[in-house]
């Protein structure tokens, strides 16, 4: 289990309350523990928000709940499920020292609106951050077998940036891209739950995954008629307006670092629909013109770190606030010693020939493009102005690996017994660049220290740092 003061750090860098980066970092866990246990590993799917967030996008809203659908209806059952779950937290605890105390592991069936069992269970646990008096925190798990597979799963790697990552990672077998999207807007067009509607929105956006519209509009029609509902449209969906506004801050605010407006994400529908049922996608911005010698870097979050400051977390802000489309008021000083707070659209960040990480943006006052070198930048805020980006936000990691085809038919994953440490079938390789010479190190653990080397001319360069920028698989 990684100490109080990492997962401390981590919270300051990402913004966010200490309690949610702890269950994040306990939610990697017991999706190892569920995805090598024989009787769960090939049989759960895992769907929903939470993950988005742990399979597919590195920056994302925090989740709190497990989303699976269970192709073996017979396991929601009371006792088989508690019993598999002991089993799960003995496992867990002999890899981590991570507690989910037996008597506090619960699980209730119940017959759903189509007169089919579901399930719902509460796991309480005790991380890094302990508490001394009062409830343990918990992590809900909801599970379906009412549901239809319209793709075939994938296996996913789980997103886990703590020091305890198991050698290889861990592995879940997971809804496919296409049809976790469709997914999102058949839910969005059931309920007016606010996580929803960000969700299909940050979906579209996002353009390194790229599925066929047609493909989502197949995937979501079958949906629909499985579940006896028609396929959602905007008229329709405006009769849930109102409650999604009512809602937006009380249940999303806590799991994001800066709440974005609503009206953002509900305006951007009809473009959403259009794609799907037409085909017609916005067109991608151009990306600011790359200097020569200058490279792109899109490193994940937390990895970039800012000389003479504690934590990461300007960056994490400025990263988090170009996903959402707002501007930044961003603390810089300049050449001459000077401090100014300039409200800005930002874009990207690159490496530079002389080996300085400098952030481009467009300034709000007057529309004209600026670099920042980032050991300039003070502090940064995100703010809840709107910006309609001219230019490709390259601020983003792009995922852990790239989208296998939906076709794909995936591996069953296998179970270690307990006081084994996991393997898998890859490991990944941690590239760094050395500050000075821009030279690159392949590391097989989160480690930026890089050995003594010499750059181009001949130059020693010993005893530095080097900064994060790509994962291999």
């Amino acid at each position: 289990m990684i100490d109080r003061r990492e997962l401390l750090t981590a919270a300051a860098n990402l913004g966010l309350l200490p309690n949610i980066v702890e269950k994040d970092y306990v939610l990697g866990w017991v999706l190892a523990g569920i995805f090598r246990h024989p009787a769960l590993a090939d049989k759960w799917i895992f769907k929903g928000g939470t993950c988005l967030k742990k399979c597919y996008f590195e920056t994302y809203r925090f989740s709190e709940d497990l989303d699976f659908t269970l192709t073996d209806e017979s396991q929601l059952n009371v006792d088989f499920l508690v019993g598999t779950f002991r089993e799960v937290s003995h496992w867990i605890y002999d890899q981590t020292g991570i507690e989910l105390p037996a008597d506090k592991i619960t699980f209730e069936v119940f017959q759903n609106p189509r007169n089919r069992p579901a399930g719902q269970g509460r796991i309480s646990y005790r991380g890094p951050i302990a508490p001394t008096s009062g409830d343990l925190p918990r992590i809900k798990l909801d599970l379906a077998a009412d549901e239809i597979l319209v793709l075939p799963p994938v296996d996913r790697p789980v997103s886990h940036p703590y020091s305890d990552a198991p050698d290889g990672g861990i592995t879940a077998r997971s809804y496919c891209y296409e049809e976790v999207f469709a997914e999102k807007i058949r839910a969005l067009s059931e309920r007016a739950r606010p996580r929803d509607l960000y969700d299909v929105i940050n979906l579209f956006r996002h353009d390194d995954f790229k599925p066929a519209a047609q493909e989502i509009h197949d995937v979501l029609s079958k949906k629909c008629t499985f579940k006896g509902i028609p396929f959602p449209t905007v008229p329709a969906l405006s009769q849930l307006r109102e409650e999604l506004q009512a809602d937006w801050t009380v249940m999303l605010a806590h799991q994001l670092p800066s709440l974005p407006p609503v009206n953002a994400f509900w305006n951007q529908l009809p473009e959403l629909f259009a794609w799907i049922e037409e085909g017609h996608r916005p067109a991608v911005p151009a990306s600011f013109p790359v200097s020569s010698g200058d490279t792109v870097i899109r490193p994940p979050a937390g990895a970039i770190s800012i000389p003479g400051m504690a934590s990461s977390a300007p960056i994490e802000v400025i990263r988090f606030a170009a996903s959402n489309r707002l501007c930044v008021e961003l603390d810089y000083v300049d050449d001459q010693g000077n401090r100014a707070t300039r409200i800005i659209e930002p874009y990207s960040l690159r490496r530079t020939q002389a080996g300085d990480i400098v952030l481009h943006a467009i300034r709000s006052d007057n529309q004209q493009h600026r670099s920042y070198r980032i050991d300039r930048i003070q502090g940064a805020r995100a703010t809840q102005q709107l910006f309609l980006p001219r230019y490709a936000i390259e601020l983003t990691p792009t995922g852990p690996i790239p989208v296998p085809p939906a076709s794909r038919v995936p591996q069953i994953a296998t179970f270690r017994p307990a006081r084994t440490r996991i393997s898998g079938r890859s490991r990944p390789t941690y590239v760094y660049e050395c500050t000075r010479c821009g030279k690159h190190f392949e590391h097989s653990e989160r480690n930026p220290t890089l050995r003594a080397h010499k750059d181009k001319g001949g130059w020693r360069c010993s005893g530095r740092h080097g900064i994060f920028v790509d994962t291999k698989w």
